[in-house]
């Protein structure tokens, strides 16, 4: 299998979300890869009442069944964050490298399961096998892996490797999320006579400051887990940034809203609930501003997946690699809760992002050599 040729020619396909581009060239260049490794495939169509009004948004599933074994799905998405400023969807080879948007992000864990599958199509699994390869990951997808749910059956109890993971190491859980936006009110009125009015975007500042004391505290927590040295970490820590603010219409009027997102994470220690009720004291806590909250969304942090079946992974890892771990991840996303909390499942990931390949930055980049590895380590993984 010329993988290299098959990455350059997926990641020319670009599948930006927002909007979500070219989903179904995505999913139709990998179906037929994916028969070829020995698997039976099907595309799914995502109704939009399941995929929160978006329209064209599919997935594609695979199975190599072997009905009495211990149940194991493979999981991926193509979609890919915006990208600016460099030739994202023109990917070029060099020293080793693949560059082009989601290279590492993670359309290269992809090939690794299509190289890894592909050198071992002809031996016996020692696992149920099926694959979803999906989209929206970089938005959100939940309902999405709802619906999926019934052509993944059955899924209690099922493993669930995730290759949107880090490289080296296995992944045994992430941060929770909770996203807030709010919006700041004013009365606008003509900039001199400012007097009159009230400035929402200088209301927003006191507010923010609030949120950046409140922040020192966020950061300070360290969990049991254990992250990656990689990431410059020695455990996981909570987060909470300021990464959106937008307000005013032009240079000399007094604005009348201002809003900012708030962007938080959580250990696996801490929990929705606290983590929500923390930010709403603090911005109580500022007198004279008002603002409300107009958008939340939340994903639940999980606890660290502590299966042998983890054990099992790491020491393949490290068996062709050299060394190996068992880390917490610095990231978020939708996976993890549904398979826990829903499904019943064991969530674990292995990928091939490094914090040196830039995801979601300019110029992102695989290694070739993760990408083979990675392959391998699934070839041994799931063969007797």
């Amino acid at each position: 299998m010329e993988y290299v040729k098959i990455m350059q020619d997926l990641l020319s396909i670009d599948n930006t979300v927002p909007p979500g581009r070219n989903y179904r060239e995505a999913l139709d260049f990998l179906e037929p890869l994916f028969q070829q490794v020995g698997c039976r495939t099907k595309i799914i169509d995502i109704p939009p009442e399941e995929a929160e009004g978006r329209e064209g948004r599919v997935s594609l599933i695979c199975h190599r069944r072997a009905p009495g074994k211990p149940r194991l799905i493979f999981y991926g998405h193509v979609d890919v964050v915006p990208a600016e400023g460099w030739d994202a969807f023109q990917p070029r080879v060099r020293d080793g490298k693949i560059y082009g948007r989601g290279a590492a992000d993670m359309k290269g864990g992809l090939v690794a399961l299509l190289l890894g599958l592909d050198a071992v199509k002809q031996k016996p699994l020692k696992y149920d096998i099926s694959v979803m390869v999906t989209v929206d990951e970089e938005i959100s997808q939940a309902s999405q892996l709802r619906y999926l749910k019934p052509y993944l059956e059955p899924v209690s109890g099922a493993y669930v490797f995730s290759l949107d993971s880090g490289a080296g190491f296995v992944s045994i859980t992430g941060l929770g999320l909770l996203q807030m936006t709010l919006n700041v009110r004013g009365v606008s009125v003509h900039s001199g006579l400012s007097h009159l009015g009230e400035n929402a975007i200088e209301k927003a500042v006191p507010l923010m400051q609030a949120l950046l004391d409140l922040k020192t505290r966020v950061v300070s927590r360290k969990s049991q887990v254990a992250t990656n040295p990689d990431s410059g970490l020695k455990r996981m820590e909570g987060r909470l940034n300021i990464n959106m603010i937008q307000g005013g219409l032009k240079v000399n009027i007094v604005p009348d809203q201002c809003t900012i997102s708030i962007d938080r994470r959580l250990i696996p220690e801490e929990n929705l609930v606290d983590a929500e009720k923390e930010i709403m004291d603090t911005l109580a806590s500022v007198p004279d501003v008002t603002w409300e909250v107009e958008k939340v969304f939340s994903i639940p942090p999980v606890p660290p997946c502590q299966d042998p079946i983890v054990d099992e992974l790491a020491a393949v890892i490290k068996g062709i690699t050299g060394s190996a771990g068992k880390y917490g991840e610095m990231g978020s996303g939708d996976l993890s809760a549904i398979v826990t909390y829903e499904w019943g499942g064991k969530d674990f990931g292995l990928g091939v992002i490094r914090p040196v390949c830039n995801i979601h930055g300019k110029d992102e980049f695989v290694y070739q050599k993760d990408i083979e590895d990675v392959a391998k380590i699934i070839g041994r993984f799931v063969t007797e």
